[in-house]
């Protein structure tokens, strides 16, 4: 049985481990390309491998400012050679005849001839002489043609996610533009009469709304096209409504609230209504309610509505989702380790991803998380405060000092 499956034939609540690999499982890459320019590229996903069309550098160069010399004119006790020309960046010198030097600049084409580079520190130059006190090998100071890259060798393979560094590689080869998959088009609403615009009052009972920025925000970082439907009533016709509106221009929905099992709470019946739910219960702490499903062809991701647990099932589990949908090569990022000072005498009823600054660690090397003092979902602070999310496994009892997963919000959310 596939992990979609287990995780859609009901029961039980899931391990956040199936739960992850269902959305993984069931999303499915985008087809449609284009073409975008180096200054528009950052955070696109590349739709085909990056092959270098030329060696970099083109030429052997030299690694410093100093004097361009052949080896073969050295003894023991070094060599006294006249300066027969002057060599700066993009200006290539003559051949550099036996017998002499060459003046050369970091960058500078080496002259034919010249094998090595004396820097400058090390020479003393008199009336045109240069006079090095030491005896020099091939090779010294010279950075060789395709030190970096070779012509024909694939730089940037396809599904990677383009960062800043990557933009001036691609430049640096001379290429003004990639093919790209376009930007996944994401429909966010969210749910709750309770919510409030920033800036307008609060009557008593209700709350600013929160998720919608966290999740716009979010969501934009990594490259997504958002469609932002707003606050959507809480009645079953309003909620299916926004569904269908949201599948006919959307590649995927995503709501935060109305997903768990209370009287007001109409997402799963308008979903069901107009496609297909599969509503889980993850094993884990914050973040328990969860549905995925269709409306129409449309996926449709409904996270928790407590604002840290939104943002806490986005990263685990809706990014994954995302990534391959995007395009990308990895749909989550590997673990990092940290230790965690606390012992866990009791076993936890379900894995909680706990909000860690890490600290110095110990004579291992090995980082120590230090936690957030309160860790409940709708401590919104805990999330900016923290670096990043640590494990703490359900069903085991654990000593002080244990090495656990630990993933920065950096990588959750690249």
């Amino acid at each position: 049985m596939s992990a979609t499956d287990a995780c859609f034939s009901g029961g039980g609540m899931l391990s956040a481990d199936a739960a992850r690999a269902a959305l993984i499982e069931a999303a499915r890459p985008l087809s449609e390309t284009e073409e975008v320019v180096l200054a528009e590229l950052l955070g696109r996903v590349l739709a085909t491998d990056v092959v270098s069309p030329l060696d970099v550098p083109g030429h052997d160069n030299s690694a410093m400012d100093g004097y361009a010399v052949r080896a073969a004119d050295f003894g023991a006790d070094g060599a006294a050679l006249p300066v027969s020309q002057r060599i700066a960046a993009g200006h290539p010198g003559d051949p550099l005849q036996a017998g002499s030097c060459a003046r050369i600049f970091t960058g500078a084409p080496m002259p034919a001839g010249a094998d090595a580079v004396v820097m400058q520190e090390e020479v003393t130059l008199e009336d045109g002489i240069a006079r090095i006190s030491r005896q020099v090998k091939a090779g010294e100071n010279v950075r060789p043609r395709a030190n970096d890259i070779a012509a024909g060798s694939t730089v940037l393979p396809a599904g990677t996610r383009i960062r800043p560094q990557m933009v001036g590689l691609l430049a640096s080869l001379g290429i003004p533009r990639v093919r790209v998959f376009r930007r996944l088009r994401v429909a966010l609403l969210n749910t709750g009469d309770e919510i409030v615009e920033p800036g307008q009052p609060l009557a008593p009972g209700q709350i600013y709304n929160s998720n919608r920025y966290t999740l716009l925000a979010t969501l934009e970082r990594v490259g997504c096209e958002v469609v932002d439907l707003g606050r959507v009533e809480d009645t079953f016709e309003a909620t299916r409504t926004a569904m269908i509106q949201a599948a006919e221009q959307a590649d995927l929905i995503v709501t935060s609230g109305g997903v768990s099992v209370g009287e007001e709470d109409h997402i799963k019946a308008a979903v069901q209504a107009e496609g297909e739910l599969d509503l889980w219960r993850v094993r884990m702490k914050p973040g328990k309610p969860l549905a995925f499903g269709r409306v129409g062809d449309t996926p449709f991701i409904g996270l928790p509505g407590n604002p840290v647990s939104a943002f806490v099932t986005l990263c685990l589990f809706g990014m994954p989702f995302i990534r391959v949908a995007q395009g990308q090569r990895q749909p989550f990022p590997p673990a990092l380790r940290a230790r965690w000072p606390v012992a866990l005498e009791r076993p936890l009823k379900r894995r909680e991803f706990v909000r860690v600054r890490l600290e110095r660690g110990s004579e291992d090397g090995v980082p120590v998380a230090q936690a957030f003092p309160r860790q409940g979902s709708d401590v919104l602070t805990s999330t900016v405060w923290a670096e990043g999310l640590l494990e703490l496994p359900e069903d085991v009892s654990l000593p002080a000092g244990s090495l656990l997963n630990y993933w920065p919000f950096e990588t959750l959310l690249a």
